[in-house]
């Protein structure tokens, strides 16, 4: 038999929390997802005319609901960025790479996604990058492994 704790003493015991669930992408969500499988990028179109990457349900300035689906490049312009030098677990690359905000070709919202640039001078606002798809497509965001910098950037 165990003696009982001393005051002062800290008491543990091993508790696993966890929150296990299955998430409904939606019509909107799901039809962008069904498009990466296909080696296509679709945004939506605003009342206004604006299309946003990715598609959202709802206009984010209005909250009216959006069903204009419209196939934008797959190359576009990087507006921002920052260097992961040291990237961590489970982010996209396992080498120094860029997060960038990327306005594709016929967006007017950017996409937030991983440039393999290669190394840090390579980077610039303005660049022009392209998808890297993964080689078999499985309709999920990983179908996209990154961007890189288009031919011409290359140099």
């Amino acid at each position: 038999m165990s003696s009982p704790p001393t005051p002062g003493t800290a008491l543990s015991a091993p508790h696993v929390l966890e929150y296990t669930y299955t998430r409904s992408v939606g019509p909107v969500v799901g039809r962008f997802l069904g498009a990466l499988e296909e080696r296509r990028l679709l945004g939506i179109r605003a009342k206004d005319g604006r299309v946003l990457v990715p598609p959202v349900e709802y206009d984010p300035e209005t909250a009216e609901e959006l069903t204009d689906f419209v196939e934008v490049g797959q190359a576009g312009v990087v507006t921002t960025w920052a260097w992961a030098y040291e990237p961590r677990p489970n982010q996209p690359l396992d080498r120094p790479f860029a997060w960038a905000l990327i306005r594709l070709d016929g967006a007017d919202s950017a996409l937030l996604h991983a440039v393999d640039a290669g190394d840090e001078s390579r980077m610039a606002s303005g660049m022009r990058v392209r998808v890297r798809w993964r080689d078999e497509t499985q309709g999920d965001l990983h179908d996209i492994v990154c961007f890189e910098p288009e031919p011409e950037e290359a140099s």
